[in-house]
């Protein structure tokens, strides 16, 4: 697979970001209100009426652009209400790219809201469209999906259940404690990791604090052309490659799946890397927002991207490489662990860390000389789902 790319065509000029958590006294337009405002508060030169065209990513707090329009009492602007399970935000961020890409207009912005407290969401509760009842796997929640992870990863490479333990928990650990430092996470407590091995059991060996929380939240991202991005800001951010895949969903009935790997993230993180011209993204890339919805899924997911060898992520999960001083931090802002995941901004808001590091704004959790930033997320479940990868830059080369 691969695509020719928009790399350095399009930057991102002013971001925007509401705190996440249960937010009960807030509704949908309150959050999107509250990101937008975000966005236009001191952080570029370019005003909301610069704004050609708008697309917004939600799962389910709202239907056409009018979820947008409205509340923002928008001028007769062009809105387009984009869905691809987890990776919604994100989706609206690449068709906000490549509509300025194109030419068609001088700028946009992508928009993620998700408000999933009120409506009594979970994460244990699911909603699935009509079938013909042939896909057992959809009896499953997303926990007890996730959890075949963790003994299928054992059982191909030998590792000690013990150890994978230990994997696991240092992914919770280092996420939170990451999340400790940022003031717009859910969850801003660093956590022991005796408690984490002794937390509640959800499914399988996945314990509460193995799984992201349930929140409210919203951002937005400002998209113009790069050769007009310095109009706008002096430290603008490049998109260097957008790469989405979306799987042919035959793991569950596929004997040759083993529950070891998510084929749809290593396609997309191939296309991504062809695109940004990565041939080591260990060493070329200096930090990574990924969708740790489960620790087990970090912890594959660094295999996938192509950050650690096969067999060997537990390994270097262990060793560090991944914490915040690490060789290659990743979730520097504490991930879905410390963000939980309003389903529509997640992905914005991985890009408004990547904005908020570039921009040396990132407070205690600040890396030293970041240049280059992965984000990535996953929606749906092993062997059925979709994967956005993006590579942005601080430079423009």
């Amino acid at each position: 697979m691969s695509s020719r790319g928009i790399r350095d065509r399009v930057a991102v000029v002013a971001m925007g970001c509401t705190s996440f958590g249960e937010h009960w006294d807030r509704s949908a337009d309150d959050l999107l209100i509250d990101a937008f405002t975000d966005c236009f508060d001191g952080n570029s030169r370019i005003t909301r009426h610069e704004i050609d065209a708008y697309w917004l990513g939600t799962l389910g707090s709202g239907q056409s652009g009018l979820t947008l329009s409205k509340p923002l009492a928008l001028d007769y602007k062009p809105v387009t209400r984009v869905e691809n399970y987890c990776a919604s935000g994100s989706e609206s961020f690449r068709n906000a790219c490549y509509a300025v890409a194109s030419g068609a207009y001088d700028t946009a912005m992508a928009v993620g809201v998700e408000k999933l407290k009120d409506s009594g969401f979970s994460g244990l509760l699911r909603g699935d469209p009509p079938a013909d009842g042939t896909a057992s796997e959809l009896s499953l929640t997303a926990p007890a999906a996730f959890s075949l992870l963790d003994p299928a990863y054992c059982a191909r490479y030998g590792v000690d259940p013990g150890e994978m333990r230990r994997a696991m928990t240092h992914i919770a650990w280092k996420n939170h404690a990451n999340g400790a430092r940022n003031p717009k996470a859910q969850f801003r407590s660093e956590v022991a990791k005796e408690k984490i091995e002794r937390a509640a059991l959800v499914a399988g060996r996945l314990g509460v604090f193995d799984c992201s929380g349930v929140s409210d939240g919203a951002a937005c991202a400002v998209i113009v052309r790069a050769e007009d991005a310095l109009k706008y800001t002096d430290t603008p951010m490049y998109v260097k490659a957008l790469s989405l895949a979306a799987g042919p969903a035959m793991g569950a009935a596929d004997p040759n799946y083993d529950y070891t790997t998510f084929p749809e993230v290593v396609r997309s993180a191939q296309d991504a890397y062809e695109q940004a011209h990565i041939s080591d993204p260990r060493s070329q890339i200096s930090m990574a927002e990924v969708h740790d919805c489960f620790t087990p899924t970090e912890l594959v997911l660094m295999e996938d991207l192509g950050f650690a060898d096969r067999g060997q992520g537990w390994k270097n999960v262990l060793a560090g490489d991944f914490d915040l001083d690490g060789r290659l931090p990743v979730n520097p802002d504490g991930g879905l662990k410390s963000f939980g995941h309003p389903v529509g901004a997640s992905g914005l808001r991985m890009l408004y860390e990547c904005w908020l590091q570039f921009r040396a704004a990132a407070g205690e959790r600040q890396l030293d000389n970041p240049h280059t930033a992965l984000t990535h997320n996953l929606g749906g479940r092993p062997g059925s789902c979709v994967s956005f990868v993006s590579i942005v830059g601080r430079e423009r080369d």
